[in-house]
Protein backbone atom coordinates (compact mmCIF):
# COMPACT_ATOMS: atom_id res chain seq x y z
CA UNK A 1 0.00 0.00 0.00
CA UNK A 2 2.83 2.36 0.82
CA UNK A 3 4.39 1.73 -2.60
CA UNK A 4 1.16 2.64 -4.37
CA UNK A 5 0.84 5.89 -2.41
CA UNK A 6 4.42 6.79 -3.24
CA UNK A 7 3.81 5.90 -6.88
CA UNK A 8 0.83 8.22 -7.11
CA UNK A 9 2.66 11.04 -5.37
CA UNK A 10 5.39 10.79 -8.03
CA UNK A 11 2.83 10.43 -10.81
CA UNK A 12 1.07 13.62 -9.76
CA UNK A 13 4.37 15.51 -9.90
CA UNK A 14 5.08 14.18 -13.41
CA UNK A 15 1.55 15.07 -14.51
CA UNK A 16 1.95 18.64 -13.20
CA UNK A 17 5.02 19.03 -15.45
CA UNK A 18 3.00 17.96 -18.48
CA UNK A 19 3.98 14.29 -18.33
CA UNK A 20 1.72 11.28 -18.07
CA UNK A 21 0.65 9.53 -14.90
CA UNK A 22 0.12 6.22 -16.63
CA UNK A 23 2.12 3.18 -17.47
CA UNK A 24 2.44 -0.52 -17.22
CA UNK A 25 4.19 -1.39 -14.00
CA UNK A 26 4.68 -4.37 -11.76
CA UNK A 27 4.69 -4.79 -8.04
CA UNK A 28 6.76 -7.17 -6.01
CA UNK A 29 8.52 -7.46 -2.74
CA UNK A 30 11.94 -6.99 -4.28
CA UNK A 31 13.30 -9.94 -2.33
CA UNK A 32 15.15 -12.67 -4.17
CA UNK A 33 13.14 -15.85 -4.46
CA UNK A 34 9.85 -13.94 -4.14
CA UNK A 35 6.94 -14.69 -6.42
CA UNK A 36 6.92 -13.00 -9.82
CA UNK A 37 5.33 -9.57 -9.67
CA UNK A 38 1.77 -9.24 -10.93
CA UNK A 39 1.50 -7.23 -14.16
CA UNK A 40 -0.68 -4.15 -13.80
CA UNK A 41 -1.50 -0.85 -15.43
CA UNK A 42 -3.00 2.31 -14.00
CA UNK A 43 -3.99 5.75 -15.16
CA UNK A 44 -5.31 8.89 -13.48
CA UNK A 45 -8.01 10.70 -15.47
CA UNK A 46 -9.13 14.30 -15.23
CA UNK A 47 -12.81 15.03 -14.70
CA UNK A 48 -15.01 15.11 -17.82
CA UNK A 49 -12.04 14.10 -20.06
CA UNK A 50 -13.99 11.66 -22.27
CA UNK A 51 -11.16 11.63 -24.83
CA UNK A 52 -9.15 9.68 -22.24
CA UNK A 53 -11.45 6.65 -22.69
CA UNK A 54 -9.56 5.83 -25.90
CA UNK A 55 -6.23 6.00 -24.06
CA UNK A 56 -7.54 3.72 -21.30
CA UNK A 57 -8.60 1.12 -23.87
CA UNK A 58 -5.19 1.33 -25.55
CA UNK A 59 -3.36 0.92 -22.23
CA UNK A 60 -5.47 -2.08 -21.29
CA UNK A 61 -4.97 -3.57 -24.76
CA UNK A 62 -1.19 -3.31 -24.31
CA UNK A 63 -1.37 -5.03 -20.90
CA UNK A 64 -3.53 -7.82 -22.34
CA UNK A 65 -1.55 -8.32 -25.57
CA UNK A 66 -1.00 -12.07 -24.96
CA UNK A 67 -3.74 -12.62 -22.38
CA UNK A 68 -6.75 -14.85 -22.59
CA UNK A 69 -8.88 -16.71 -25.07
CA UNK A 70 -9.90 -14.93 -28.28
CA UNK A 71 -12.34 -12.13 -27.51
CA UNK A 72 -11.63 -11.91 -23.76
CA UNK A 73 -9.41 -8.81 -24.11
CA UNK A 74 -12.09 -7.23 -26.33
CA UNK A 75 -14.65 -7.87 -23.60
CA UNK A 76 -12.33 -6.26 -21.05
CA UNK A 77 -11.95 -3.18 -23.29
CA UNK A 78 -15.72 -2.85 -23.65
CA UNK A 79 -16.29 -3.12 -19.91
CA UNK A 80 -13.53 -0.68 -18.94
CA UNK A 81 -14.94 1.79 -21.49
CA UNK A 82 -18.34 1.58 -19.82
CA UNK A 83 -17.00 2.05 -16.29
CA UNK A 84 -14.65 4.89 -17.20
CA UNK A 85 -17.35 6.70 -19.16
CA UNK A 86 -19.75 6.35 -16.23
CA UNK A 87 -17.16 7.76 -13.82
CA UNK A 88 -16.32 10.71 -16.05
CA UNK A 89 -19.91 11.58 -16.98
CA UNK A 90 -21.52 11.15 -13.57
CA UNK A 91 -18.81 12.62 -11.32
CA UNK A 92 -16.74 15.80 -11.36
CA UNK A 93 -13.47 14.74 -9.75
CA UNK A 94 -11.90 12.49 -12.36
CA UNK A 95 -11.05 8.85 -11.85
CA UNK A 96 -8.22 6.38 -11.36
CA UNK A 97 -8.20 3.19 -13.45
CA UNK A 98 -6.24 0.15 -12.30
CA UNK A 99 -5.94 -3.15 -14.17
CA UNK A 100 -4.19 -6.12 -12.56
CA UNK A 101 -3.48 -9.67 -13.68
CA UNK A 102 -3.33 -12.27 -10.91
CA UNK A 103 -2.15 -15.84 -11.25
CA UNK A 104 1.56 -16.07 -10.72
CA UNK A 105 4.21 -16.39 -13.43
CA UNK A 106 1.67 -17.16 -16.18
CA UNK A 107 -0.59 -14.21 -15.28
CA UNK A 108 0.14 -12.28 -18.47
CA UNK A 109 -1.21 -15.20 -20.52
CA UNK A 110 -3.85 -16.91 -18.40
CA UNK A 111 -4.30 -14.95 -15.18
CA UNK A 112 -7.49 -13.43 -13.82
CA UNK A 113 -7.97 -9.78 -14.73
CA UNK A 114 -9.32 -7.28 -12.22
CA UNK A 115 -10.11 -3.74 -13.32
CA UNK A 116 -11.11 -1.01 -10.87
CA UNK A 117 -12.35 2.45 -11.74
CA UNK A 118 -12.19 4.69 -8.70
CA UNK A 119 -13.98 8.00 -8.57
CA UNK A 120 -14.46 10.49 -5.78
CA UNK A 121 -18.24 10.51 -5.41
CA UNK A 122 -19.70 8.30 -2.71
CA UNK A 123 -23.05 7.70 -4.46
CA UNK A 124 -23.21 4.14 -5.78
CA UNK A 125 -24.23 3.43 -9.38
CA UNK A 126 -27.61 1.89 -10.11
CA UNK A 127 -28.05 -1.26 -12.14
CA UNK A 128 -31.10 -0.53 -14.28
CA UNK A 129 -33.57 -3.25 -15.21
CA UNK A 130 -33.26 -4.44 -18.81
CA UNK A 131 -35.85 -3.23 -21.32
CA UNK A 132 -38.64 -5.69 -22.02
CA UNK A 133 -38.93 -5.13 -25.75
CA UNK A 134 -37.41 -3.38 -28.75
CA UNK A 135 -36.70 0.37 -28.46
CA UNK A 136 -39.91 2.39 -28.41
CA UNK A 137 -42.05 -0.78 -28.29
CA UNK A 138 -43.69 0.29 -25.06
CA UNK A 139 -46.35 2.27 -26.91
CA UNK A 140 -44.97 5.69 -26.01
CA UNK A 141 -42.39 7.43 -28.08
CA UNK A 142 -39.27 7.46 -25.91
CA UNK A 143 -41.35 6.56 -22.87
CA UNK A 144 -40.59 4.18 -20.06
CA UNK A 145 -41.25 0.49 -20.64
CA UNK A 146 -42.81 -1.92 -18.16
CA UNK A 147 -39.51 -2.30 -16.35
CA UNK A 148 -39.27 1.47 -15.76
CA UNK A 149 -36.51 1.92 -18.33
CA UNK A 150 -36.67 4.39 -21.19
CA UNK A 151 -36.39 1.87 -24.01
CA UNK A 152 -35.46 4.57 -26.52
CA UNK A 153 -32.68 5.99 -24.33
CA UNK A 154 -29.19 6.14 -25.77
CA UNK A 155 -27.47 5.58 -22.42
CA UNK A 156 -27.99 3.79 -19.13
CA UNK A 157 -27.00 0.26 -20.11
CA UNK A 158 -23.31 0.21 -19.12
CA UNK A 159 -23.73 -1.65 -15.84
CA UNK A 160 -26.05 -4.12 -17.55
CA UNK A 161 -23.17 -4.98 -19.89
CA UNK A 162 -20.80 -5.33 -16.95
CA UNK A 163 -23.33 -7.52 -15.12
CA UNK A 164 -23.89 -9.71 -18.19
CA UNK A 165 -20.29 -10.11 -19.39
CA UNK A 166 -18.02 -9.98 -16.33
CA UNK A 167 -17.21 -13.07 -14.27
CA UNK A 168 -17.64 -10.89 -11.18
CA UNK A 169 -18.22 -7.23 -10.43
CA UNK A 170 -19.11 -4.93 -7.57
CA UNK A 171 -18.68 -1.62 -5.81
CA UNK A 172 -16.21 -0.99 -3.02
CA UNK A 173 -16.56 2.12 -0.83
CA UNK A 174 -13.48 4.20 0.01
CA UNK A 175 -13.04 6.99 2.53
CA UNK A 176 -13.69 9.42 -0.28
CA UNK A 177 -15.58 7.90 -3.20
CA UNK A 178 -15.81 4.35 -4.47
CA UNK A 179 -14.36 1.82 -6.88
CA UNK A 180 -16.51 -0.03 -9.37
CA UNK A 181 -14.67 -3.19 -10.35
CA UNK A 182 -15.00 -6.22 -12.59
CA UNK A 183 -13.08 -9.44 -13.02
CA UNK A 184 -12.61 -11.68 -16.05
CA UNK A 185 -10.95 -15.07 -16.26
CA UNK A 186 -8.62 -15.59 -19.21
CA UNK A 187 -10.88 -18.41 -20.45
CA UNK A 188 -14.66 -18.21 -20.60
CA UNK A 189 -16.28 -20.24 -17.83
Amino acid sequence: MKRRTAHWAGAERREDRGGSAEGATTEGSGESGAAAPAPHWERRLRGKDLAAVHDVRAGLRALLARWGAPGRADTAELLVSELVTNALVHTDGGAVVTARLAGGPAASVKGRLRVEVRDFLSRHPTLRAPATGPPGHDGERGGAGEAGVDTAATSGRGLLLVHALADGWGVRTHGVGKSVWFELDAQEP
